[in-house]
């Protein structure tokens, strides 16, 4: 019962983790902070422009592969993986 608790705290972590990324990158930095990040350029494009438009996606794709590697790597550590067959 103790290792179920252990995996559930931990993927609850990481499921957190990726929350707080994704809402800083997509709110914070798509919305409020818009304004201060305007004045860094990438591309030729305002870099809160970017985030709003492109960069909360390129970070939300990224946060997917992340999340099925560390899962990965997690349900292998408690044993609660797929065989291979």
């Amino acid at each position: 019962m103790s290792n179920n608790n252990s995996y559930w705290s931990e993927n609850l972590r990481l499921v957190a983790l990726c929350l707080v990324i994704w809402f800083v990158v997509s709110f914070l930095f798509g919305i409020i902070l818009v304004e201060p990040l305007n004045s860094i350029r990438l591309g030729g494009y305002k870099l809160g422009f970017w985030f709003a438009q492109q960069g909360s996606i390129y970070v939300f794709v990224a946060l997917i592969f992340f999340y099925a590697y560390r899962m990965g790597k997690l349900d292998r550590k408690y044993d609660v993986h797929e065989d291979d067959d």
